[in-house]
């Protein structure tokens, strides 16, 4: 029985990066179609909490790790839940600080991990993926705490999405891939230059993942 859960553990591990791109994409699918039904609210952020915690399986190596992955996500978890039981500016403004460090954690072990490989291979390159997705993400939180400590940073069109949190999802994705559809715009210096930032820092992400995974290739078929 516990050879089979350490075959179990050792192949989901093997497999972390791929569950955690298809949980990535299951949190972009599941916000909008759930939109409408304020009773099934409650999936959406079911789905990042459980992105939380793929994330921290997928970096923990060590005891040092675990604990501040622990203390970085338990308070943005508990703000994300306690929203439905009361309203508090507070919880909600340091659960978006712990989110955007626990982010930040997360993409330096996932960056540190990808370079450390020899050779690419598909678990590789999920990881590079994941890296594009959680910034991202992160960046996402850091638009929305930008929205909290100063309201009206943002033009948001009303009664097309879910809450603040995927305004700022999807705005985030549409900003990191510079498709800049202009139906959500920055209204504030800071806001401008956090778009600036995010858009200029993914499109370097890509090119210097590109040339990284080709020339790891060519190095590797060339021995």
């Amino acid at each position: 029985m516990v050879e089979k859960d350490n075959g179990l553990k050792r192949y989901l591990f093997e497999r972390r990066f791929l569950i955690l791109l298809i949980l990535c994409f299951t949190t972009l699918l599941v916000g909008p179609f759930i939109g409408d039904y304020h009773r099934l609210r409650y999936l959406f952020d079911l789905v990042v909490s459980v992105i939380f915690l793929s994330v921290m399986f997928a970096i923990i190596e060590k005891m040092r790790q675990l604990l501040i992955s622990v203390c970085l996500a338990v308070p943005m978890l508990v703000a994300m839940w306690a929203k439905y039981l009361f309203e508090s500016r507070a919880l909600a403004v340091s659960g978006e600080i712990c989110g955007i460090l626990f982010f930040a954690y997360a993409i330096f072990h996932i960056v540190r991990h990808t370079l450390k490989q020899e050779e690419v291979t598909k678990e590789t390159i999920f990881a590079a993926l994941v890296i594009y997705m959680l910034a991202a993400f992160m960046w996402a939180r850091i638009y929305s705490l930008l929205e909290m400590l100063q309201p009206g940073s943002f033009s948001m069109p009303a009664g097309h999405f879910f809450g603040d949190r995927l305004v700022f999802l999807y705005y985030s994705f549409v900003t990191i891939t510079t498709l800049g559809f202009g139906d959500i715009t920055p209204l504030t210096d800071k806001a401008s230059a956090l778009s600036i930032i995010e858009a200029i820092s993914g499109q370097i992400y890509l090119v210097v993942l590109v040339a990284w995974l080709v020339g790891m290739h060519v190095s590797r078929r060339s021995k």
